[in-house]
């Protein structure tokens, strides 16, 4: 591969903002969530690659004949690996392609096939681009992907500060978390945080339905806080988990919670998570073993479900907190039969239904 930027790059990064940014020279689009990727092609030779700067071909093969036929026929591409969903971005899906089987890989490239948003160019023919302003990089991106077809997409963007702020409110959930705001006259700096992101600050009502404890301090300290929140069906579903505390507060929280651990496994909506199990899981559990790390532990102790707190979180990974949520607050004056996904849902934006073709849900 004969390419003016060649793999590995370090991609461009952004720093967290509290609001869009003010001023002018701004270029605004979706933040997406999905799995940060790199293209680079050469004729009939490509690579993907990651964040962290290893390869991803390898997970994604039904990628590999859009890119050849869709791209330039020398590039280098920036953007991100998403899954539409038939209610928005499912990044779940996502995390399920990273399996070592091809055969596994091969199977959910049909069930759950991938598209890739496109964002900014770094090189094209034998040009360059990396020091190239952005506002001349996105036009150049634009032109060369003006007849690609799905799943390839380059993403919307504004320059319209009322335009983004809208988008921002309206893009809530659904896989688009947020914006991310770009200099015009910014050139490509690798591995530099020169973007800015603006996220969405959420909370949510949870029952708090069980808790684990601190490594090293079990009896002595709370590690985090069991999460649930009730679906359609009444049933008590399995969220997440808050933490985050500091010393002093997890050794407050064991004598807090220890009048809901009194006989709180009968009758608890998890009692079954507590047995061992064979097979895979129809949903993720609270006690059941870490994905990711196999030797970790997860088991946790069960209280009832009395308690309610509030909790601040960015956004759903599926039916869970895509990240660790972080305690607000207990809420006494709610009930726990009120803490219901209802108080999430969300409209999918109109740029997902043009885009991907997926249906509005909500609307």
């Amino acid at each position: 591969m004969d390419l003016p930027v060649s793999p590995p790059v370090e991609p461009m990064l952004a720093t967290r903002a509290d609001d869009i940014p003010d001023g002018d020279g701004w270029c605004f689009e979706p933040k997406w969530d999905g799995f940060r990727a790199l293209v680079f092609r050469d004729g009939a030779e490509w690579y993907l690659q990651s964040r962290d700067k290893k390869p991803l071909a390898r997970y994604f093969p039904e990628l590999e004949a859009p890119v050849l036929a869709g791209l330039p026929e020398r590039c280098v591409l920036d953007g991100e690996i998403v899954i539409a969903g038939p209610d928005g971005l499912d990044f779940e899906a996502l995390q399920m392609r990273l399996h070592p089987a091809a055969s596994r890989n091969a199977k959910l490239a049909a069930e759950t096939p991938a598209s890739l948003v496109f964002w900014d160019c770094l090189a094209l023919g034998d040009a360059d681009l990396t020091g190239v302003p952005f506002a001349e990089r996105r036009e150049t991106l634009t032109r060369a992907l003006s007849a690609a077809k799905a799943p390839l997409h380059v993403t919307p963007l504004t320059t319209d500060r009322e335009v983004a702020r809208e988008w921002f409110h309206r893009f809530e959930g659904a896989g688009l978390d947020g914006l991310v705001a770009k200099r015009a006259d910014g050139v490509y700096t690798p591995g530099q945080r020169t973007m800015v992101k603006v996220k969405h600050a959420r909370t949510a009502d949870c029952v708090v339905a069980g808790f684990r404890w601190h490594k090293g301090g079990e009896g002595e300290r709370v590690g985090s806080l069991m999460l649930g929140l009730y679906d359609g069906a009444g049933r008590l579903q399995s969220v997440g988990v808050a933490a985050s505390f500091t010393m002093k507060k997890r050794a407050e929280l064991v004598a807090l919670l220890a009048p809901y651990r009194v006989d709180a496994l009968e009758g608890h909506p998890w009692q079954a998570w507590q047995e061992v199990t064979e097979g895979p899981p129809t949903q993720r559990q609270p006690g059941m073993s870490s994905r990711w790390n196999p030797g970790k532990s997860l088991d946790w102790e069960p209280i009832r479900p009395d308690l309610v707190c509030e909790v601040g979180y960015d956004h759903m990974q599926g039916s869970r907190f895509r990240h660790t949520a972080q305690f607000k607050r207990w809420r006494p004056d709610k009930a726990p039969a009120d803490c219901t996904y209802a108080q999430l849902d969300v409209v999918t934006p109109m740029e997902l239904e043009r885009i991907f073709g997926i249906r509005r849900r909500g609307g």
